[in-house]
């Protein structure tokens, strides 16, 4: 005999046995009031050492001298015997300029000092004949006088037609243009043919001498105030000079001089910084950045990795003798980055910081410290 199954009893059955089955695989919570784990952090406690702050500072290169070359006659360029880029050696020739007027000058004051030697050769031979006349009582002493005067008269007109003739060979002279210095030459603006005088806007070229180039850079008030005062005596440590490609130059350079006052617009202090640059490696013109070493004898040291912003201001954890941490806000030297920060406020000797994983850390939170020494961090 068939026993009639109730759907209400096949139902209630199934959810039973899929509730025991899911049961099996449910793990085990931990147990109600159970401790939370401690996790272990690097820390390792701030200590004064000594530290070099390498401090960049925008450059612009110039060459050594830069004398702009101009035409000193008017007339049109005939010959350019340079080329952009070429190197030259002081009293080369430059350009050839077409000036026939100084040609025409110089044959008219050869010309005017003939007429002025015969009118002085006539003078004396005029005083030559009166003298003897006075000297008889023939004539009066006036017309000697005044026949010297004209022959005085006609020497100074010899001397100006002299004058001229030597003014005339001059700008002659200039009709050919030679480098005043050693060199490399700039822009070339005109060409064969162009019109040019004393006159034109552009000059015909600029001659660079780069056997040594000055780095120009400015530091604020604030900056120079420093470097002052962490500078031993008056030595200034070598500079180098990073070129604009990222490359470092392969010579150092020197601080020499920097301006007597601080511009008040920009409220700066222009500073140069020599450099040797035999192999003219370096032009006039470029751009650059200084890198300037400067010691610290006593500087606290913190790891980039340790540290973390908010809101532009950096901050640390820092562990407190109950083995919790807590963010502290830390003021960092200017200029002072890359793998290490320079702490001037906000931390003291003997401190102990978080060094690594501070992204998973929260305020307060109670860790296991792992103590790191500081030689094995602050390394250079």
């Amino acid at each position: 005999m068939k026993i009639p199954l109730n759907p209400l009893w096949i139902i209630v059955s199934s959810v039973l046995l899929l509730s025991s089955c899911g049961g099996e695989n449910k793990p085990a919570g931990p147990a109600p009031g159970a401790a939370p784990t401690v996790k272990d952090y690097a820390v390792v406690e701030v200590s004064p050492q000594p530290f070099v702050v390498n401090s960049a500072y925008p450059a612009i290169i110039e060459g050594e001298q830069n004398v702009e070359i101009r035409p000193k006659i008017d007339g049109y360029i005939e010959r350019i015997y340079v080329d952009e880029g070429a190197t030259v050696k002081r009293g080369q020739r430059l350009f050839q300029i077409r000036a026939p007027q100084y040609e025409q000058e110089v044959r008219t004051a050869e010309a005017n000092i003939s007429i002025a030697v015969a009118d002085v050769n006539a003078a004396e031979m005029e005083v030559n004949k009166v003298k003897p006349l006075v000297e008889k009582g023939i004539v009066s002493k006036y017309v000697l006088q005044s026949a010297i005067f004209n022959l005085q008269a006609r020497q100074a007109a010899l001397a100006q037609a002299r004058a001229s003739l030597a003014n005339a060979k001059t700008n002659i002279g200039y009709t050919t243009v030679t480098s005043p210095v050693n060199g490399v030459i700039g822009v070339l603006p005109y060409k064969i043919g162009s019109l040019v005088n004393s006159n034109t806007a552009q000059p015909l070229t600029t001659v660079s001498n780069i056997d040594r180039i000055f780095a120009y850079f400015s530091l604020n008030e604030k900056q120079a105030l420093d470097l002052s005062l962490n500078i031993k005596g008056a030595h200034i440590p070598p500079v180098t000079l990073i070129l604009a490609n990222g490359q470092e130059f392969s010579e150092k350079g020197k601080v020499e001089t920097a301006s007597g006052l601080i511009n008040t617009e920009t409220g700066s202090i222009r500073v140069r910084a020599t450099f040797p640059n035999t192999a003219h490696l370096v032009r006039s013109g470029s751009s650059g950045t200084i890198v300037m070493p400067r010691q610290i004898e006593q500087a606290l040291l913190v790891p980039q990795r340790s540290t973390f912003e908010i809101q532009g201001k950096k901050f640390v954890f820092l562990l407190d003798s109950a083995g919790k941490v807590k963010s502290t806000e830390i003021q960092i030297l200017e200029n002072s980055g890359g793998q290490f920060f320079v702490a001037e406020q906000g931390l003291k000797a003997g401190d102990r910081i978080v060094v690594e994983g501070v992204a998973t850390l929260r305020e307060g939170e109670q860790i296991k410290p792992k103590e790191v020494k500081a030689d094995s961090i602050f390394r250079q």
